[in-house]
């Protein structure tokens, strides 16, 4: 299972480059809940489509994911952490963030869909 949580992480990320709200869509459990830098809120389908409207001029790139852990929870459950960076179009100094991650993915109607994720800025230049 760990190889199939790996791909559905990666697979969510190519979908933000991408900007593909369908491809999000499909792999989130609304509502999801979402904590990073901003707090922690939970968070239905028509207000993470506007978030996700809102960075339509943000384009971003998955320079390196590294570091990941898996673990299975059940069946149907399972939780991934791992070391992200990722470069904007935003970032004028022309530095990747570089963050921490964590998703809870659940398994419901035979379907993978992630239903908590966290994101934290490092500060450490030297975690990746």
């Amino acid at each position: 299972m760990k190889a199939q949580i790996v791909e559905l992480e990666k697979a969510y990320w190519h979908a933000m480059e991408a900007h593909d709200f369908e491809t999000i869509k499909k792999l989130t459990r609304f509502p999801c809940i979402v904590a990073g830098k901003n707090g922690v809120q939970s968070v239905s389908e028509a207000a993470f489509k506007k978030m996700f409207d809102s960075g339509a001029g943000a384009k971003i790139k998955v320079m390196n994911i590294d570091g990941i852990e898996t673990q299975t929870i059940a069946d149907n459950t399972a939780v991934i952490a791992y070391l992200i960076e990722i470069g904007t179009t935003e970032n004028e100094q022309g530095h990747p963030m570089k963050c921490a991650c964590t998703s809870t993915w659940v398994k419901e109607n035979n379907n993978w869909v992630c239903a908590l994720h966290t994101e934290v800025e490092l500060v450490s230049e030297s975690v990746l």
